[in-house]
């Protein structure tokens, strides 16, 4: 018999993410109660949904799994998040219960690469500082003394903090190239196999040495602030920093601080609070590249998602290990 799966998400945020070829393979190996996702628990047909529900889909905009939630699901099995953090998505009373969880934080970290790569590679040639100049003055004399100058991606060095997927993925992109990479992070121990691909130093250190400093932690209460105003001091003159992954990692104000003074660039992506006030130096300062926090999954790219938890679910029904399952044990370390 096979299990009985709803899906819980926001349609209008999740575009993309499910193709008909996705709900196809869905549907072959579960009996699916209601094509229609549930976007609030509270009704009592969003109750009579989740009381038959075994493998619940989830997504982006997915209203709180939360203990009262999961009393309304007895039969409930496995919760697949088509998206990245499950943390403002499951209650971690569902784990106390025997419900396993997955997600597809895996497929959402490849943009996020890809993103922090480009990023990497402008940065280091200045790209946007030569745009400026060169819309300045067609004439391009201006850019002629910028150019002149030890920029570019020949033996500059990149500093990445945090060996989250992402960023050990950006890890393995850089190795295609000729630069030093540094890396700090405490939980990585020297035989970890990306000690071969880079130079294990302290966050000091690497704040001083970078030509480009990459920020890929987690948010946690530990590391909230982690690169505050002493950090960004260490910075090279002309050094770029970048951050994809959450605002909170960076004590903001200091950073405007520092940028303020021309001294360093900043690609930033993601910002504490998640949208800044209107007011805020960062939308006008001309060595702050700031984008509207899409580094991660956007348009197509959100197939991705999709597709990896149709075949978590796949595995989950044939009694396969899932790949990407979440063990309690790590969700203190998870973004």
């Amino acid at each position: 018999m096979r299990p009985r799966l709803s899906f819980a998400f926001d349609p209008h945020k999740t575009r993309h993410v499910f193709d008909d070829e996705a709900l196809q393979r869905l549907g072959a190996v579960c009996e699916v109660v209601s094509a229609e996702p549930l976007t609030s628990f509270s009704t009592p047909e969003a109750r009579a949904v989740l009381s038959q529900t075994e493998v619940l889909v989830t997504g982006w905009g997915c209203p709180m799994l939360s203990p009262d939630v999961l009393r309304a699901a007895p039969n409930l099995k496995l919760i697949a998040h088509a998206a990245g953090t499950v943390k403002f998505t499951v209650d971690y009373s569902a784990y106390a219960t025997g419900i396993r969880v997955t997600h597809a934080a895996e497929a959402n970290a490849v943009p996020v690469a890809e993103f922090t790569l480009a990023a990497i590679l402008f940065a280091n040639k200045r790209m946007f500082e030569l745009r400026d100049l060169y819309r300045a003055d067609p004439t391009r004399r201006s850019s002629h003394e910028l150019m002149d100058m030890p920029i570019g991606n020949f033996r500059r060095t990149v500093g990445l903090v945090g060996a989250s997927r992402i960023g050990r993925k950006v890890a393995a992109m850089l190795a295609g190239f000729d630069l030093d990479v540094l890396l700090s992070d405490p939980f990585v121990a020297a035989d970890d196999p990306i000690a071969r691909q880079v130079e294990l130093v302290e966050l000091d250190a690497l704040m001083a040495r970078s030509d480009v400093v990459s920020v890929h932690a987690p948010s946690l209460p530990s590391t909230r602030h982690m690169i505050g105003a002493r950090q960004l001091k260490l910075m090279q003159d002309g050094a770029t920093f970048i951050n994809t992954a959450r605002g909170a990692l960076v004590d903001e104000a200091a950073l405007v601080a520092e940028l303020q003074t021309g001294r360093i660039h900043a690609v930033i992506d993601v910002t504490d609070p998640e949208i800044p006030p209107a007011t805020s130096p960062l939308f006008t300062l001309p060595n702050v590249f700031l984008t509207p926090h899409v580094a991660g999954a956007i348009g197509t790219e959100r197939a991705r998602l999709g597709l990896m938890v149709v075949e978590e679910v796949e595995r989950f029904v044939r009694g396969e290990p899932m790949l990407y399952e979440i063990e309690p044990a790590l969700l203190e370390r998870l973004a």
